[in-house]
């Protein structure tokens, strides 16, 4: 989730629609300028017991933040209601270390030019990390959700926005807790070059976001046993809140562009409103109302860019637009799979041949197959049915095809005459043995760990 660092300096206020397309208009890049931004986020947990590290104790997520300091990274502060300045995320060339509610950490990666340097950065943190956890007595681990932890066994960080979020997920979804405090994924962040260009990106993302949920499928326990899902993170999406959350069927109508998106925006409801430092409870009030000096929780205000930049963060679709588009649908997981999702994407989205090529295989699904697509996933990964005969698994293949030539096609090379083709292959792999990393977890799970949920910490970084 993002980080608000406080703005400097008299804000203009938001009199015109103009001014809600502005961000994602100011997105538009030429090809030349297209990066990559890669998000990833691990469960952190206590080596010596597997508990999951508080915010304040001795060695916790607090020191391990500060700790980055030796490599670069500064802190970013938060001062709490009570007047307590915690630090909540470290900033640095590689991009923002962050918290998530229980204690997860994110690295929000630097917008990169090659897949040589995204995986370079993940490479460098993870090291880091490494480092700061013998130092702390901490593991990191890279899976889509706690496999063993309930939700009172897990801390609550002091985040502002986090407790206005804590507060309203119950009243809207029965999973909305289990997404903050028991998930984890990995993002990655993409340009366009017009708004024709960002449509149809959107619109091929969206609708292969099912098969990247299903190569990525990290999620099979809960609470120590398996949970009947193989990305039961992405399922939690499914019940966590139907007005910021889903498939968005008008993405896929002939009219979609930015004032579509606009309007998607202006309905989804409010969490909060930055002020001076404080995060002001606005959970559930529209931004409609904001526009017309209306709202509750600031009667008489009119939003600023920035009120309308946090509010873009708060919706949670499968694939999200603000100045850059988002591939939202991926678990968390280890090294090589945090590079292979963005050279999934990149290879699918920045080549031109690629992207028409893609957009031709999932075309002619209806909504409701679409839908029905990504509802059968978390349980079925790979073997889900395709709307019109065959399996994902067999979309899998020619995707993964397209993908690896729009690789190849961009001539992106490393200093070893490499191109970006090899990171898709550990998604090669998964396709070809049939068994997504859920599966291979149950497997070990119901073999050689003999129903010992506690050997999955074999699998930490």
């Amino acid at each position: 989730m993002s980080t608000r660092k406080a703005s400097e300096g008299q804000e203009p206020v938001i009199e015109s629609r103009d001014q809600l397309v502005a961000p994602m208009q100011a997105g538009e890049k030429p090809r030349e300028q297209w990066r990559i931004g890669t998000e990833h986020e691990k469960l952190v947990f206590r080596t010596a017991d597997f508990r999951a590290p508080t915010y304040a104790e001795d060695g916790g997520i607090r020191d391990i933040l500060m700790s980055m300091r030796q490599f670069g990274w500064e802190p970013v502060e938060e001062r709490g209601p009570d007047g307590t300045v915690n630090t909540i995320a470290m900033s640095g060339s590689d991009g923002t270390i962050s918290l998530e509610p229980a204690g997860q950490l994110e690295l929000s990666g630097a917008p990169l030019e090659t897949l040589h340097q995204t995986c370079a950065e993940t490479g460098r943190h993870l090291d880091q990390c490494k480092l700061v956890g013998e130092a702390c007595g901490v593991g990191f681990l890279g899976l889509g959700m706690w496999p063993d932890k309930a939700r009172e066994d897990l801390p609550i960080m002091p985040k502002q926005r986090y407790e206005i979020m804590r507060n309203h997920m119950p009243r809207v979804g029965n999973l909305g807790l289990d997404m903050m405090l028991r998930t984890c994924t990995i993002q990655v962040n993409l340009d366009y070059s017009s708004e024709a260009d960002m449509a149809k990106k959107f619109r091929t993302g969206l609708a292969l976001q099912p098969l990247a949920t299903a190569l990525f499928a990290n999620s099979p326990f809960t609470e120590g046993k398996p949970n009947g899902f193989l990305s039961y993170r992405s399922h939690i999406w499914s019940d966590t809140d139907p007005h910021r959350t889903g498939m968005l069927p008008f993405v896929f109508d002939d009219d979609f562009g930015y004032e579509r998106y606009v309007d998607y925006m202006l309905d989804v409801p409010m969490y909060f409103v930055y002020r001076d430092g404080t995060y002001i409870n606005a959970a559930g009030q529209s931004f409609r109302d904001f526009m017309k000096g209306e709202l509750p929780a600031l009667p008489g205000e009119l939003p600023t860019p920035s009120d309308w930049w946090d509010h873009l963060s708060t919706a949670f679709p499968e694939v999200r637009l603000k100045s850059f588009l988002e591939m939202r649908g991926a678990d968390g997981g280890p090294w090589n799979r945090i590079c292979a999702l963005p050279a999934l994407w990149v290879g699918l989205l920045y080549d031109d041949a690629a992207l028409d090529a893609a957009w031709d295989l999932v075309k002619g699904w209806t909504m409701e197959e679409r839908e029905h697509l990504r509802n059968a996933v978390p349980a079925q990964a790979l073997d889900a049915p395709l709307p019109r005969g065959g399996t994902l698994r067999d979309l899998a293949r020619h995707v993964l095809d397209i993908a690896h030539d729009g690789l190849v096609a961009r001539g992106r090379q490393n200093s070893m005459g490499d191109n970006e083709s090899g990171f898709l292959a550990p998604l090669k792999d998964i396709v070809a043995s049939g068994k997504v990393p859920a599966q291979r977890l149950l497997d070990l799970y119901q073999g050689e760990w003999n129903g010992d949920i506690s050997r999955v910490y074999e699998q930490a970084f």
